[in-house]
């Protein structure tokens, strides 16, 4: 099996619950609340950790919510390569309205890294053993870091043969470009951005990404559109994969468990239009949970199975 290893540079604790009515100036009554780990990177080291692999996440901790983070992340199973920050470790807030079935979700900003502390990622990245053969940099920076350093990033795997796997926005999803990548997972306006453009449609998105690929810096771009599922693009390949439908509870983590599937069949040495309808399937199931909670993995494999039938025997290039 592969070596898979997550990076998480702005982890949180998601914390959960649910109120009868959310109304402005009252005190509100709400229930136990529930307390996840939570970050691009962690999400998908939990993700994998249902669907069968073990990763290790290696992530920013700080004061006592970061203790509490490990802990959590213990708790499941997830082999864990904290690194020590002087700043407390971030909370989030999710509550659900009980009366409407309407999330709100309230994300904490996170703090400075200090610059020692930033070196310290890279070098906890250098000094890992084995190196890894698959490394996922996903969710956002925290606040002062500069884009540049998700460049450094990309530069690492590539120098030790890692294939980086990207989930993240803006200047920092640029600078890894720049330097390289082997998997994209943007949505249409994180793709636009990238290839400055002003907006871009499920048409044009193909030719957006075939021009990143065709540039040599990336060899899979897997479209995020959300509901409508995900548009594939590779060398050689152009699909549309359609989410299939599902009652929706709420969207926290789908993005990540989406990324989770992919790595998964693609450790399997699944093609990658499989290990994609896996990432949709996984997607779609973690909809169908309330709150932070990822997907199940039954749900997943179902959903899979429905994609698997109804998938084409060729695909269409423009």
């Amino acid at each position: 099996m592969k070596n898979v290893v997550t990076l998480t540079l702005n982890p949180a604790i998601d914390k959960s619950t649910v109120a009868p009515q959310i109304v402005p100036d009252h005190k509100i009554r709400c229930s136990t609340p529930k307390f996840e780990a939570g970050g691009g990177g962690i999400n998908v080291a939990r993700a994998l950790k249902r669907l069968g692999i073990d990763s290790k996440a290696v992530f920013t901790a700080g004061g006592p919510p970061g203790e509490i983070l490990q802990q959590l992340l213990t708790n499941e199973g997830v082999a864990i390569q904290p690194v020590r920050t002087e700043a407390w470790t971030r909370e989030n807030f999710i509550v659900v309205d009980a009366s409407n079935n309407q999330q709100y979700r309230f994300g904490m900003p996170g703090r400075v890294l200090l610059e020692e502390e930033q070196e310290q990622l890279l070098a906890t990245l250098a000094a890992l053993s084995p190196v890894p053969d698959v490394l996922v940099a996903s969710g956002s920076l925290p606040p002062g870091m500069e884009p540049e350093f998700m460049g450094r990033i990309a530069h690492w795997a590539r120098s030790v043969g890692a294939k980086l796997i990207v989930d993240t926005s803006d200047k920092a999803l640029q600078s890894a470009v720049n330097e390289g990548v082997f998997l994209l997972k943007p949505n249409l306006g994180e793709l636009s951005r990238l290839v400055g453009t002003e907006a871009l449609d499920t048409e044009s998105a193909a030719d957006a990404a075939r021009s990143i690929i065709n540039a040599g810096k990336c060899e899979i771009v897997v479209v995020s559109l959300g509901a409508n599922g995900a548009y594939l693009v590779t060398k050689d390949e152009e699909e549309h994969i359609a989410a299939p439908c599902v009652k929706k509870r709420s969207t926290v983590g789908a993005g990540d468990s989406m990324v989770a599937g992919m790595v998964f069949a693609l450790c399997q040495g699944r093609p990658v239009r499989e290990a994609v309808r896996l990432g949709v399937a996984c997607g779609s199931a973690a909809t169908m949970n309330s709150g932070t909670e990822l997907f199940h993995q039954d749900d997943a494999e179902k959903l899979f199975q429905w994609l698997l039938r109804r998938m084409p025997q060729t695909v269409m290039m423009s």
